[in-house]
C-alpha cells in the first residue's frame, strides 16, 4: 500500500528517461532543506551516522491528530540521492499514520531512484526508508 501523496511523487517518474529521472531527483534534492525539523518538539528524534549513509541522518516524527509529521535532517556530506530520497519520503509520507509508513513497500525506492542508481547506491537508497519505518513502528502501538 502506497499513500496518495507518495503515489503522486511516483507518478512523476513514470515513463521518464534516466536523464529526466536524474533531473527530477536533483530538484527533489534541492528541496530537502524544506523538510528539516524546525523549532518543534518531536516524539522521535533519532540522529545517527550509520555505515549505509555518508553522513549523519536524523529521523524526526511527531503525532498530529491521527497522522505523523515527518521530518529528516541530513549532515552536510549527504549525497544528492540521499537528499532526494529524504525530500520524497517526507513529502510523500507527511500526515500518514505510523501503520501506513510501515507498510510502504521497499520497491518504492527503485521506483523513485531507478534501477541504475539503486544498483550504484542501494544501501543509501534503502537506508532512509528503513530508518523511517523503524521510527514509525515505535509509534504504531498508539494507532
Amino acid at each position: 500500500m502506497i499513500p496518495g501523496k507518495l503515489q503522486e511523487i511516483l507518478a512523476l517518474f513514470q515513463g521518464v528517461t534516466e536523464s529526466e529521472r536524474r533531473e527530477i531527483l536533483m530538484g527533489l534534492a534541492g528541496s530537502a532543506k524544506n523538510w528539516e525539523p524546525r523549532r518543534e518538539d518531536f516524539c522521535i528524534n533519532e540522529v545517527r551516522k550509520d555505515a549505509e549513509c555518508s553522513d549523519a541522518a536524523g529521523i524526526h516524527l511527531k503525532r498530529v491528530g491521527f497522522g505523523l509529521t515527518v521530518r529528516i535532517s541530513l549532515g552536510p556530506e549527504a549525497q544528492t540521492l540521499t537528499r532526494a530520497m529524504a525530500a520524497s519520503f517526507c513529502r510523500g509520507l507527511d500526515g500518514c499514520t505510523a501503520q501506513e509508513i510501515i507498510q510502504v513497500p521497499d520497491e518504492v525506492v527503485t521506483e523513485l531512484a531507478g534501477v541504475e542508481l539503486v544498483r550504484q547506491r542501494s544501501r543509501t537508497a534503502h537506508y532512509l526508508l528503513r530508518r523511517m519505518k523503524e521510527a514509525a513502528a515505535k509509534l504504531a502501538p498508539q494507532d
